[in-house]
This record gives structure tokens, sequence and C-alpha cells, in this order.
């Protein structure tokens, strides 16, 4: 479990493939900042880009750690096959604040960036989800975005236009101290990024279907 709140910025330096089929996935070595893993264990849980994963070996002299992750994770997710700046994240402790939201480290989708620039002091985000995410999200509701919680301000159904499927663009505010301590800085129009919907929005989704049960015997 996690909160959204990143803990520090760090990056993929190194991938070893596990197999040479599609159904082998990826090992992957990560630099952290200096002390990062100071309070880290072997096999604890740390999350990537949002994406929650198991510290497989680790070497705080060297400020690194690896995890292996497989082909389904690699198929639902992005940012995590290939070098570069990641947010991490380590899992929430019984007596941590809760400074976001409640976070699975679960990627539920893959959104693309549609707008990323400054207006005053902040940054506007918006990002196109996928349509099947749509009516998760709701006006300053939670979104997890490569690990860091945020939230809504505007939310817009888009309908399809060849080559792209109808999907929904919501609008992000990003201030100063996100820009600068995270990897969301370094997005730009196109890019993709981890999506994970609001935990509370999944079970009031399920509770407010019709099951055949109910159905059954009304």
């Amino acid at each position: 479990m996690f909160t959204g709140i990143i803990t520090g910025m760090g990056r993929i330096i190194a991938i070893h493939r596990l197999g040479n089929s599609t159904l082998h996935g990826l090992r992957l070595t990560i630099e952290t900042p200096p002390g990062y893993l100071d309070d880290v264990g072997l096999g604890d849980s740390i999350a990537l880009n949002g994406a929650c994963m198991t510290a497989t070996t680790l070497d705080p002299a060297q400020h690194q750690f690896t995890i292996d992750i497989s082909a389904e994770s690699l198929d639902k997710t992005c940012g995590l096959a290939e070098p570069g700046v990641i947010n991490l994240e380590k899992a929430l402790r019984a007596h941590d604040r809760l400074g976001g939201h409640i976070v699975s480290g679960h990627v539920d989708g893959i959104g693309h960036v549609t707008y990323f620039a400054q207006v005053g002091e902040s940054w506007e985000l918006r990002i196109r989800a996928p349509q099947s995410l749509g009516k998760y999200l709701a006006y300053k509701g939670s979104i997890t975005v490569n690990g860091v919680s945020l939230t809504v301000n505007r939310v817009q159904d888009l309908p399809g236009h060849a080559p792209e499927a109808p999907g929904c663009e919501i609008s992000i505010n990003l201030i100063p101290h996100t820009v600068e301590n995270t990897a969301l800085g370094q997005l730009t129009q196109g890019s993709p990024v981890n999506l994970e919907i609001d935990l509370i929005a999944r079970y009031v989704e399920r509770m407010l279907q019709d099951s055949p049960l109910k159905q059954a015997t009304l």
C-alpha cells in the first residue's frame, strides 16, 4: 500500500533480459539517492512510477537495488523497459501520515500527455485516459500519475477520431514542488504515463452494479 507521495527520484541504469521470448520479463537495476535504501529490507515493496515491485537485491553502498518485472507487468505499464528517471515510493508503514490518498501500486491503464505547460507559477498537465477509466474520474477526485497522487481539476469525455479511440481527458495542476521533486517535470506532449484510479471509486462502481444474485432475489 502507498500514498502517492514520492519519496525519491531514481534512475533505471541497467536492464537484463530474463529470457529470449516475449513470455520472459526483465531484471532492472535502479540507482537511488544516497541513503534512500538505509531502511529498506530485502523483499520490501517499492513503487516504480506507480507500479508496486519487490526489491530482489540491495546494495546500499552503491545506492542500488534490483527488481524483477514480469512480461505481464511490462505489458500493462510504461516507462519500465528502458533506462531513465523514475519516481520511487516506499511502501506505507502503519504509523506513517497518509499525505496523498490510498494507492495500491497496481496500474489500471496507460494515458498519454496531451498538454503540459507553465501557467503562472504552476504547470497545467492534461492527460488523455482510456475510455474504460473515464467513469472513475471526477472533478476534485484523486488520480495517480506515474505514482504521484494528484487532484483532477477538469474532466472531459472525448469522442474517437481515427486513429484515436474514444477517451477521457483530465486536467491537473502541478505546483513547482511537484515538478521539481518528481519525474513528472520531464513529461512532454505524447508521453505515456501509468494511471491508477482511486480505490474508493473502484468499490463504489462495483457496489452500484446489479449483480446476478441481486437480480435473482427481486
